[in-house]
């Protein structure tokens, strides 16, 4: 079984990728996806957020919102809105946002490969969100949202991309975000036999985004097997959908911090105790970390820098060296007390994507009482914490831009 694999790929009609295209699913909550659908009665969020199509209130994990999906994606079939190609291909996705442009891969991969880490994964699960992505594919008997997977650049790869791309793409649209997105499928077979070769060539590639959905995959694929008597390993649900990126065009973002109060400390008696840590400077202006090791501070009306001992930074440790986990295990746990922050309600986190002045707003806004910015995880620590099979904390990573449902779905035999 290869690596990466082609497929014949679910996608809207000629004409209709602008009315199905919609955000992924789990960027949107319930009310958001309702009010982004009104007045669009093809976009995917009909598939992806179905109880938008239900009475307000209505559980999205209940057994009717399944259903309900199942019925949307039924009727964009019946109705010639979504169609299948005819043979298996690879489609190149292009991704625009402002000047930043990215070119990944559309492929299945391995569920084998995935269960044996050779897609490296650096997230812990949620077992409700897992359950709920087997429940949607198993329903649909439907991949229709790409998990969003990161490899080696590769100058066989590039070499290839750069000419399939000189001519027009089949797709190019618009989204409502201003995000463009272009797919061009690859149908030569000696193109299709590269790709495939050279991924297979490939000791790893690693999962960026989409942690739940390739857990899904494995999951889906498991079930069916053990239902199929004449499983040989080639089946369709061996493998799941997903969007490959080189690592050098890859765009990862601050995430940043949010705490609601100090932990029963004055502001002077937390700058004290910061300093014990960290050195610490008063700034003139919002403080957008400019490198590792340095974070920004929003506190009491005044931004402040700060930046860590470097005897604090563990030297073998690829989880430990991550920003994320020098300012919760040197600061946001010993001085705040928020040890665990996937549970804690006292911490949320802020995509960078939403800007320092919204860590500001939440903060004079009464709503928090300390706000930290920091520097983006890079894409070597990603590989570097995926390859010694370790787990990021949570929220390590915010990827821009993001992929949209609906543009290629893969249909399970």
């Amino acid at each position: 079984m290869p690596l990466l694999r082609p497929f014949a790929g679910l996608r809207p009609a000629p004409g209709r990728a602008a009315d199905v295209a919609a955000p992924p699913y789990d960027v949107l909550n319930s009310a958001e996806a309702r009010v982004r659908a009104n007045g669009r009665p093809w976009s995917f969020l009909h598939i992806s957020k179905p109880e938008i199509d239900l009475p307000e209130g209505t559980d999205p994990y209940d057994a009717s919102v399944y259903a309900k999906g199942k019925e949307n994606f039924d009727k964009m079939l019946a109705e010639g809105v979504l169609v299948q190609d005819e043979k298996p291909c690879y489609y190149l996705y292009r991704l625009i946002m402002g000047s930043h442009q990215q070119i990944g891969l559309v492929a299945v991969a391995s569920v084998p490969d995935y269960d044996t880490n050779r897609i490296r994964k650096h997230e812990f699960t949620r077992p409700d969100k897992e359950d709920d992505r087997v429940r949607q594919v198993d329903t649909l008997n439907a991949q229709t949202g790409p998990v969003f997977l990161t490899y080696k650049h590769d100058a066989t790869i590039d070499a290839l991309v750069e000419r399939v791309t000189a001519a027009a793409p089949e797709v190019d649209i618009t989204a409502d975000d201003g995000v463009q997105h272009a797919i061009w499928p690859v149908t030569d077979q000696a193109d299709i036999n590269t790709i495939t070769s050279t991924f297979d060539a490939m000791d790893a590639i690693y999962i960026a985004d989409g942690h739940h959905r390739s857990a899904a995959g494995s999951r889906v694929a498991a079930m069916r097997k053990e239902a199929n008597p004449n499983h040989a390993g080639d089946e369709s649900y061996n493998y799941f959908l997903s969007v490959v990126f080189p690592d050098n065009q890859m765009m990862i973002l601050d995430y940043n911090r949010v705490i609601t109060d100090l932990n029963g400390l004055s502001e002077d008696e937390l700058l004290a105790k910061i300093g014990e840590s960290f050195s610490v400077t008063e700034a003139s202006e919002a403080v957008k970390p400019a490198a590792n090791k340095e974070f920004g501070m929003y506190l009491g009306g005044k931004w402040y820098k700060l930046t860590i001992n470097d005897r604090l930074v563990p030297s073998d440790d690829p989880v430990g060296q991550l920003d994320v986990s020098l300012l919760a295990n040197n600061l946001i746990d010993p001085i705040l007390g928020i040890s665990d922050p996937r549970r804690d309600k006292r911490i949320d986190f802020v995509g960078g994507i939403r800007g320092l002045q919204e860590l500001e707003r939440r903060v004079d806004n009464g709503e928090m009482a300390v706000a930290f910015s920091l520097f983006p995880t890079r894409m070597d620590q990603l590989m570097s914490v995926a390859d010694a099979n370790e787990v990021m904390p949570p929220k390590s990573t915010w990827f821009e831009p993001k992929l949209a449902d609906g543009l290629v779905s893969h249909v399970l035999d």
